[in-house]
């Protein structure tokens, strides 16, 4: 067995401590980040409703693309931060570090090429979900902006996955927070102060994460007091370690690209269930969902960091405690936020429809907000069990997971309700949070499955 490097952070620390406690030191920061950038969508979903139920519903229709892009660079960072954490594991320094510098290169190449394909495609694609009139110009005037700056958005995506692999995930946090705050106050700044409407939200946007990205290059490149070494001379490709990136990565992206595939079925189905109007509902409602999702995605990317360094070092039984303590855990953190959504879904509402155009879905927005809350207390037991087969090397079970619950169960259920049992608009809400249900009750079935496997395996 190699000799880990003699320069071990304090995030490595945590990551090789008790399990339990690695989760939540190592999830505190990334909830906090998570907060902070949820936040900020909330926020830009506040100032652009002032433009507007087309404003907003033209952002909401681009989201799901643009997360499809976007998923690409969250899949490789993801593939990146198993493979840095089962590594560190394995106390092999060099592999560490090669799948560091092989992430940042496959990213960026990604980005670029992804810029040139969307910015041919975005009129059709939009057009294709029956996009028209005013909310299609207001939906490329955004998009178009966006789609420029891909390159940049994949780089800040992997760069924080390398840092949440090494255990590193306060650094994470201030990148992130720092962009958040920024676009928030550059929102109403380029909206309504120099009149840019909704192509102001885009660039405040592009601002933000450039500068959260200067910050991350300064601690990487320049400063170099991180575990990983990001290293570019003298480095030499090593097929082993991208496949090892890739069977993670690929199936992390398909994971993320399914969950905006749902969302684009799902705004099918709403588009012809209730209009521009249902889709705007839907994107607010979904925001503050978001919302309540926000601090267990914080303790999913820990679970695949603390269940990856686990794995590496064959120790079944922290596996299985990091894993199980995630889920109770997030549990406690989703039964809080669905009771504070409904006991307080007027005053958010409220956020929402202080225009005088958006005013008209008050009503329709409160009932949706109560339907869809209950969808947050499942959420740890699909979510979780995904983060674990990540941080195990299963990509590919965390992709049937993710899939199952996204594009099989909450589209299937959204459908059935909808357009079967007539049960119109709400169907869909309904459908989404059976849908969860149902796939959450199975994924964790099959997490406790595979653990107790390894667990028999590993002889520990």
């Amino acid at each position: 067995m190699k000799k880990i490097s003699t320069n071990v952070t304090k995030g490595v620390q945590i990551l090789l401590g008790n399990p339990k406690k690695a989760i939540v030191k190592l999830s505190l920061p990334l909830m906090t980040a998570m907060f902070v950038q949820t936040l900020y969508n909330l926020v830009d979903g506040i100032w652009v409703a002032g433009l507007g139920p087309n404003s907003l519903a033209a952002i909401g229709l681009f989201f799901p693309i643009f997360m499809i892009i976007i998923s690409l660079a969250s899949g490789i960072g993801v593939g990146a931060s198993s493979v840095i954490s089962r590594k560190i594991g394995e106390k092999n320094k060099k592999e560490v570090d090669n799948a560091a510098v092989q992430a940042v290169i496959l990213s960026i190449s990604i980005g670029i090429l992804s810029t040139i394909v969307s910015l041919f495609i975005i009129r059709s694609v939009l057009k294709s979900i029956g996009t028209s009139g005013e909310t299609l110009e207001l939906s490329l005037k955004y998009s178009r902006i966006i789609l420029l700056f891909i390159p940049l958005f994949m780089f800040n995506n992997v760069a924080n996955g390398i840092l949440r692999g090494e255990g590193d995930t306060k650094r994470s946090m201030y990148a992130i927070t720092l962009g958040s705050v920024l676009n928030m106050a550059l929102d109403p700044l380029f909206i309504y102060g120099f009149d840019l409407g909704i192509s102001g939200a885009a660039y405040a946007t592009v601002i933000s994460v450039a500068v959260s990205a200067i910050f991350i290059s300064y601690w990487l490149f320049f400063k170099k007091d991180t575990y990983v070494s990001l290293k570019f001379r003298g480095f030499r490709y090593d097929s082993k370690i991208l496949v090892d990136i890739l069977k993670v990565g690929i199936p992390a992206s398909l994971s993320q690209i399914s969950m905006s595939v749902a969302v684009f079925a799902l705004n099918t189905f709403i588009v012809k269930a209730g209009g521009d109007t249902g889709v705007a509902v839907f994107t607010s409602s979904w925001r503050i969902i978001n919302f309540g999702t926000v601090p267990l995605i914080g303790i999913a990317m820990a679970v695949t960091s603390v269940t990856g360094a686990a794995y590496g070092e064959r120790n079944g039984k922290r596996l299985e405690e990091a894993y199980l303590f995630a889920i109770k855990f997030g549990f406690l953190i989703g039964s809080s936020a669905m009771l504070a959504i409904i006991l307080f879904a007027p005053q958010i509402a409220l956020a929402f429809t202080y225009s005088k155009a958006a005013s008209v879905m008050f009503e329709d927005l409160v009932r949706t907000l109560r339907i869809m809350s209950l969808f947050l207390p499942g959420v740890p037991f699909g979510m979780f069990t995904s983060s674990m087969f990540q941080g195990i090397g299963q990509g590919g079970k965390s992709l049937t997971i993710s899939v199952m619950r996204t594009v099989v169960m909450q589209v299937f259920f959204s459908w059935l309700f909808t357009f079967i049992l007539k049960v119109g608009l709400e169907g869909v809400w309904w459908g989404v949070v059976t849908g969860n249900a149902t796939s959450s009750f199975i994924a964790f079935t099959w997490g406790r499955l595979t653990v107790n496997k390894l667990k028999e395996n590993f002889g520990r």
